[in-house]
């Protein structure tokens, strides 16, 4: 297995060492006695939480502090809008909305279609405003409260953010940009800015209630550069510095690397016909032997197989449940042809539960999004 890999913002590959991430940027992880503060306010741990697959944060124990003392914080996270929602997408948004409706809090969700025009060669503006669009109704299929949700289009509320992104950009060097972001002669101008309008949500709540308001951003690890650079100019703006919880990446259908949109048979996008899907499933690598006697007597390899990871990310929420799966795999048991049929089958279910949801979205869709 490759050890060699990649995480920015805009670019992730190979095999990711997440003890040297961690080293790298410099998060702290969420350990036992954290857990625990978390599961005293909630009852529950969410999976993605109890598994680790949620496994790092800046200043989380900081935003309990404040919850304890009475000030409510609010969520921030986001979707680039390059294309369809695969479900590696809506990993972070279950546990950000999980943390909605355990804490009863805000949700701030920002659809970066300028970002991925600027970043994209392939993309015009046209194109990532309407996956902005088309991404939104995933992000309502899910259930977010309608009350407490507001989706931003970094486009459509340019009149907003532009104001405060200048704010932001006024204290940001290009020398810090380019040492957080390893920009070059060849980068754009608008990419050296872009960061400056991630970091308006992060405080925006606080400029319209007029006080400070605690900040809490679930995202994948790879956008913590952007997040590192708005925690050190929200104070100097006069704002708390926003807490951050940091995600894996759901592994592909293929080997090796995470789910990708730029590679159709490696994720299962929630536009996918259930044919197309249950094929997928079917198709995925595993981490079988090669003959059934063989699994028989040695037993298949659950840490690098594919499908035993959509359960672990998104399809088993009973622990004991996956446990047995994963023991009955070592001791051959339990064959990929079979994990895969079971797989398919909660992938088609839900599909089609979600995909209901995703059109009636569509009637509500003015609920969510927020107009200058």
């Amino acid at each position: 297995m490759s050890k060699e890999f990649k995480v920015t913002p805009w670019e992730v590959t190979g095999d990711i060492d997440y003890d040297k991430v961690v080293k790298d940027f410099g998060v702290q992880i969420i350990d036992k006695k954290l857990l625990e503060r978390i599961k005293k306010h909630t009852g529950e741990l969410h999976p993605t939480l109890r598994r680790n697959l949620f496994f790092a944060h800046r200043d989380l124990n900081w935003i309990l502090d404040e919850y304890e003392k009475g000030n409510k914080f609010f969520l921030y996270t986001g979707r680039g809008p390059s294309g369809n929602t695969h479900l590696g997408h809506l990993f972070p948004w279950f546990l950000t909305k999980w943390l909605q409706d355990k804490f009863d809090v805000k949700l701030f969700f920002q659809m970066t279609d300028d970002e991925k025009f600027l970043t994209n060669s392939k993309l015009d503006i046209e194109t990532t405003k309407h996956f902005a669009y088309e991404n939104a109704l995933d992000v309502i299929a899910l259930g977010f409260n309608p009350k407490k949700t507001k989706i931003y289009s970094d486009y459509d509320n340019a009149k907003t953010f532009y104001y405060h992104a200048t704010r932001v950009a006024k204290k940001i060097t290009f020398s810090t940009a380019k040492a957080t972001f390893g920009f070059g002669n060849d980068t754009n101008v608008g990419q050296i800015f872009y960061t400056s309008m991630q970091a308006v949500p992060a405080f925006l709540e606080s400029v319209e209630q007029g006080k400070n308001i605690p900040c809490l951003i679930p995202h994948a690890i790879d956008q913590d550069p952007h997040f590192r650079v708005a925690r050190d100019v929200m104070p100097k703006l006069g704002y708390y510095k926003p807490a951050s919880v940091q995600g894996m990446f759901m592994p592909g259908l293929v080997e090796g690397g995470k789910m990708s949109a730029s590679k159709p048979d490696s994720a299962i996008f929630t536009t996918d016909d259930l044919k197309t899907a249950k094929k997928k499933v079917m198709s995925a690598f595993t981490g079988g032997q090669a003959s059934i006697e063989e699994q028989r007597k040695k037993g298949g390899n659950s840490e690098i197989c594919s499908v035993f990871s959509y359960f672990k990310f998104i399809f088993e929420e009973n622990d004991a449940k996956l446990e047995k799966r994963q023991k009955a795999c070592k001791e051959g048991k339990i064959l990929c042809g079979e994990c895969k049929k079971d797989l398919s089958e909660r992938v088609v279910k839900f599909l089609e539960k979600h995909q209901e949801k995703r059109e009636k979205a569509k009637d509500v869709l003015d609920k969510f999004l927020v107009k200058d």
